[in-house]
């Protein structure tokens, strides 16, 4: 997966994939693009947007088109960011996720991410109560 979507593209899919709470606009996506500090990585039907500053990574967000879910891509999509991130100069890992979404925790935690704290109420939900972050962090080998 090394042909990043276009914002557009990742607007599309994170539309698609976050039907509870509002998803990003192309905007946002190229907003955060153009800074020298970002990259993407994926496909049309997987990506993901990460952040690196020093030695810590933060993945910003990841979304899988709902076609291609259970597929392996968003797993084989963590560690392609993962490395592009050592790459960088990372050492750290971060991640936040909803409290909700046991799918994604599932896949962070075979990937070696452990919980480092909680923000209280953090997403906010279309029609519901706002939903718990789970921070999670792993060491870069």
């Amino acid at each position: 997966m090394i042909n990043a979507p276009t914002p557009q593209e990742m607007a599309r899919i994170h539309a698609a994939a976050f039907l509870q709470s509002r998803p990003w606009f192309a905007e946002e996506f190229t907003s955060l693009l153009e800074s020298p500090l970002c990259f993407a990585s994926g496909d049309r039907r997987c990506f993901a947007l990460v952040r690196v500053i020093a030695d810590e990574a933060e993945l910003l967000t990841i979304a899988t088109d709902p076609e291609f879910q259970r597929q392996g891509l968003a797993r084989r999509l963590m560690q392609d960011w993962q490395t592009l991130a050592q790459s960088r100069g990372a050492k750290t890992c971060f991640l936040e996720v909803a409290a909700d979404n046991c799918a994604a925790i599932a896949l962070y935690l075979a990937e070696g991410f452990a919980t480092c704290g909680r923000r209280s109420g953090y997403y906010a939900r279309r029609n519901a109560a706002a939903v718990d972050a789970i921070v999670m962090q792993k060491e870069l080998p």
